[in-house]
């Protein structure tokens, strides 16, 4: 059945060109023309079934090309995976209709008589077109075909590792991670670069701050020692005061004891003497009277 079916694709083919359809062949290289004018485009595999079951059909559709005025073309996926990454392509066979760079995808019946309709008809204009974030001519949808192109390329040296050289699917993982590892080094190392280039670093800005920095340190520490030295004269100047206060408490009391030395010597030389007239403690005696 696989063969039926491949020796069906190679005489459509050869039939196009021998009847001088004007199928176009798109590439990474030539998309572009697609973005002038009115196109109606196909996204194919060659491994594909759906896409050699519809090859046919879109052979015939591209010898109408000229009646409809319109272009039609085609994209082998395989060949050019940026663009499938570009046009999000995510199923196969994927039709888009192009006018004037704005693009819709075609979801009708894949038969001549409706591509035909389709444009015939501008039935297009009924299809929500793709929005500007989304659209395979913006910038980040060909950083989006970058990334493809990438993953492709290293797939193939994936498999040219491990089927021509032989080495086992572990160590071709092996040495992808270490690629990795030496990539993302690198770049790190030229982000640093680029950034020292456009925003060097403030070298002698950081030394006058470090100096005057150090100079308000100098400065606080003198002001803390003259503070020290106050203290210290303060308690100084306060021990003085109470060592005056101290020998004016001892001359005080020195006084004082001499004044009770004295009244106590007073009192003994008055025992001594016997008690006084002017004491209360003698009593004045009275005369009797005469009986």
């Amino acid at each position: 059945m696989t063969q039926i079916r491949n020796v069906c694709f190679v005489v459509s083919l050869l039939f196009s060109i021998v009847n001088g359809a004007t199928l176009r062949v798109l590439d990474e290289q030539n998309w572009d023309e697609m973005l002038s004018g009115e196109w109606m485009v196909e996204f194919y595999a060659p491994w594909c079934p759906a896409c050699r079951a519809l090859e046919p059909v879109w052979l015939d559709f591209a010898s109408w090309s000229d009646d409809l005025g319109i272009k039609v073309g085609h994209i082998d996926v395989t060949t050019s995976p940026g663009l499938s990454g570009r046009f999000m392509v995510t199923a196969l066979p994927t039709i888009y209709h192009v006018k004037n760079g704005v693009f819709r995808q075609y979801r009708g019946t894949r038969d001549k008589d409706e591509f035909i309709s389709f444009v015939e008809d501008k039935k297009w204009e009924q299809v929500e077109s793709i929005p500007a974030w989304k659209s395979p001519s913006s910038i980040q949808m060909s950083i989006v075909s970058g990334f493809f192109k990438l993953s492709m390329m290293l797939r193939n040296i994936h498999t040219q590792i491990t089927e021509e050289h032989g080495i086992p699917y572990w160590g071709s993982y092996l040495l992808f991670a270490l690629a990795t590892i030496v990539v993302g080094a690198v770049l790190g190392l030229v982000l640093v670069f680029l950034i020292d280039c456009f925003y060097p670093a403030k070298v002698a800005s950081n030394k006058n701050e470090l100096k005057s920095s150090k100079k308000d340190e100098k400065d606080e520490d003198e002001d803390d020692h003259e503070d020290i030295v106050d203290e210290n004269t303060q308690s100084e100047g306060k021990d003085d005061d109470d060592e005056l206060s101290q020998s004016e408490l001892d001359e005080a009391n020195e006084a004082s004891q001499e004044d009770e030395d004295e009244k106590n010597e007073e009192e003994t030389q008055t025992a001594e003497d016997g008690p006084s007239s002017s004491s209360p403690d003698v009593r004045k005696r009275r005369s009797r009277k005469a009986d």
